[in-house]
């Protein structure tokens, strides 16, 4: 006879996400929700404390994927910090592809996007400590404090930037998300040319970008 296989965190995420796609509704009991999937309820305690608890640990588990993918690249270690953002931004967004059901889901949940945003802090918490870390390798191999970057800063406007690529994708209806792309390409290249005191052309041109698919 076959025996059940373990309850993992990855099960009792995957039955979540299930879940809310079917009914279109977070479960409003932690016992209900176990008892359908056929896990404990102190499986599922052992990996969240509550269902909000869970939600937020899925944002960070994409996160956490993210980076594992991007680490399988060989080459990922010799990209400037400029290419490791852009590949970290756009490997994220196809994660978000491959889920864009439950993401669309779960950030229009209410009709007040900050409630929905909610759900996030873990993945700012890891996106301005990505951010900071990247600033921190280029600070390291500058002489000169003048012409060392603000970690605090550039994070922040990092996870600023997330949002907007965020919200875009949401709305985009482009094939293939290509618009998407364009908006994480022009973004980001406009951040890391503010640090390096070279932003006219770039902002000029994002500003012409957002103005484009605003009217369009």
């Amino acid at each position: 006879m076959a025996t059940k296989s373990k309850t993992t965190k990855k099960t009792i995420i995957d039955a979540y996400m299930q879940y809310v796609l079917e009914h279109e509704v977070v479960p409003r009991s932690v016992y209900k929700f176990c008892k359908l999937n056929e896990f404990k309820e102190s499986e599922f305690y052992s990996f969240f404390g509550s269902v909000e608890g869970l939600r937020k640990e899925i944002w960070n588990e994409f996160f956490r994927e993210t980076l594992k993918l991007l680490h399988k690249n060989k080459e990922y270690e010799r990209f400037t910090n400029r290419e490791k953002m852009l590949i970290f931004f756009f490997t994220f967004f196809e994660m978000m592809a491959l889920n864009r059901s439950y993401v669309l889901f779960t950030l229009q949940e209410h009709r007040a996007m900050l409630k929905n945003l909610e759900q996030l802090r873990g993945l700012r918490k890891h996106i301005k400590s990505f951010a900071s870390d990247l600033i921190n390798e280029g600070n390291a191999t500058k002489s000169l404090k003048i012409t060392k970057h603000n970690p605090a800063i550039f994070s922040e406007g990092t996870w600023l930037e997330f949002l907007f690529v965020l919200k875009f994708w949401m709305d985009d209806d482009s094939a293939g998300f290509e618009k998407t792309d364009m908006a994480i390409e022009k973004s980001i290249n406009t951040i890391f040319d503010l640090f390096d005191n070279t932003p006219l052309e770039n902002i000029i041109d994002f500003g012409k970008f957002l103005y484009k698919e605003k009217l369009s």
